[in-house]
């Protein structure tokens, strides 16, 4: 089941708080499919409106400032062992290659890397735990974590959910309009069959040999 067909059959609430717990567990360090829930979510609201989309961007993005934030803890406190035991967890995500990339993109953009991490998957997940570890000031990780959770969070939203309404009605004039045609096509279709028709039998009633004439003595 697709994961918009699996999210209309849970009530509004429970999209609202699976929306902030996967993307706030992502954020930690878990990798799990945080923007796919988000942006499923979205189109949710753009065809349903019992889901707000104005709640749903508030709790994506509290969901990932909470969650960047703890996972800033639990990296800080950790060190670089906690990377080791993720990286034996979660071989595929936090390989040496992909710390060292991480790492790097760190050491490079400082709390920029947090920033911009929010819209790239793989720093994404390592964003908190990473800043912690390398022992980012607080004050500069806090700053590009709200502002990078406000931008990432809320503004998928509102561009998936603009999107969404955007596309829905066009799909709905466009089904209007490929009735429309149908019709029409239909009509041309039976009138050119109808004018084929006649002229053949006009063109048989014309070749037809005239019956013989009896002979007369």
């Amino acid at each position: 089941m697709h994961v918009q067909e699996w999210l209309e059959t849970i009530p509004a609430v429970a999209v609202y708080v699976l929306v902030g717990v996967v993307i706030g567990l992502e954020s930690l360090g878990i990798p799990l499919p945080g923007e796919i829930v988000l942006v499923s979510s979205a189109l949710l609201a753009s065809q349903h409106g019992d889901i707000n989309p104005y709640v749903l961007g508030a709790c994506a993005t509290v969901g990932a400032i909470v969650g960047d934030s703890i996972g800033y803890a639990i990296g800080r406190k950790g060190g670089r062992p906690l990377l080791a035991w993720l990286g034996r967890k979660f071989p595929k995500h936090f390989s040496e290659a992909n710390i060292g990339l991480a790492e790097s993109s760190f050491q490079k953009w400082g709390m920029w890397a947090v920033f911009f991490g929010r819209f790239i998957a793989l720093l994404r997940i390592f964003a908190g735990p990473l800043a912690g570890v390398l022992h980012m000031p607080y004050w500069k990780f806090l700053v590009a974590n709200v502002l990078g959770g406000i931008v990432w969070a809320g503004g998928t939203t509102a561009v998936v959910y603009s999107v969404g309404i955007v596309a829905e009605a066009w799909l709905k004039r466009f089904s209007w309009l490929g009735l429309v045609l149908a019709v029409l096509i239909g009509i041309a279709s039976m009138l050119v069959v109808r004018n084929r028709a006649r002229k053949a039998a006009a063109q048989r009633s014309g070749t037809a040999e005239p019956e013989p004439v009896p002979a007369t003595d």
